[in-house]
Formats: C-alpha cells, structure tokens, sequence
C-alpha cells in the first residue's frame, strides 16, 4: 500500500481511496499544496500581490466555485484558479518545443475544502517531466517552480 496524495493506493489495484487525514503540506512530486489559516479572501489578495513580486503577472482569474454556481450546481466550496506567467519564461520553453505552450501559463488555486483555506499547483518540474525530456526545459521549469512555490508560501 502506498500513501499518496491524502489517498491510499493498492498496490495492483490502481484504485485510490480517501484517507481521513490528508498530507499536508502536499509536497509530492506532481502537487504542492499548502494549508492556509487565512481566509479564502484574504489568501486571495496575498496571491495576487505575491505574483508580481516574483517577476510574473496575472494574466486571468477563474472563479470556478462561482461558475458552477452560476450554472445552477450545488458547489458549495470556493475556488479561483489563477493563471500566472512570467513571460520570459514562457518564451524559453516555447522555443525549446512549441507543442509546450498547452502547458502554458502556471496555474495556482486558492479553494477551501472542508472549511479550511489552501493554496497550491501542479508543479511545472512535473508537468515539463513528463512532455519533455529536454534539459534546458528541466531547468526553466525548476526556476519557474521555485518562483510559484514561493508565491503560494507568501499567499498561504
């Protein structure tokens, strides 16, 4: 049995089952998640003015939770999933392989679940990993994942 992501997996199963007590803060290889005591809004506005600090913008905010409500959901919990670039970045991984700008730009999401506040992402070393083996690409990617970890610590 092997503890991943908050969840159990059986070995040969594949199937994943919830556990009562996630891990926290989530630092595996895919996510980087983090427990925030602040409420959702301020964690918020701590993103946004965190983002800009470390040579990247907002390009676009999705307030999903409001979404789904919006469409008549019974979706109770808040999430907005905030779209950030550092352009010079992005430039690079662009020239490296052009079918990365899929992966383009970073997102980082603020949500509550279970009435506690979280910031977190998929990390860009995880995402570049897997579609490209290229090392200059490797290395942007762990320069952008230092950046956007750092954000979500000065937003959580």
């Amino acid at each position: 049995m092997q503890r991943m992501r908050g969840r159990v997996q059986h070995a040969g199963h594949g199937s994943l089952i919830p556990t009562e007590s996630p891990i926290e803060p989530m630092t595996d290889a895919l996510y980087y998640i983090a427990d925030s005591e602040k409420p959702f809004e301020q964690a918020c506005t701590d993103l946004a003015a965190a983002v800009p600090r470390h040579g990247f913008g907002v390009l676009h905010v999705h307030d999903l939770g409001a979404t789904l409500r919006a469409k008549g959901q019974d979706f109770t919990e808040q999430c907005r999933v905030f779209e950030v670039c550092n352009p010079a970045q992005a430039a690079r991984v662009m020239s490296g392989d052009m079918a990365l700008n899929m992966a383009l730009p970073c997102r980082i999401s603020v949500y509550t679940e279970g009435g506690r506040t979280k910031v977190g992402m998929i990390d860009p070393v995880a995402t570049l990993g897997m579609l490209s083996n290229d090392v200059m690409l490797a290395g942007v990617a762990r320069e952008v994942s230092d950046k956007t970890r750092a954000m979500i610590d000065e937003a959580r």
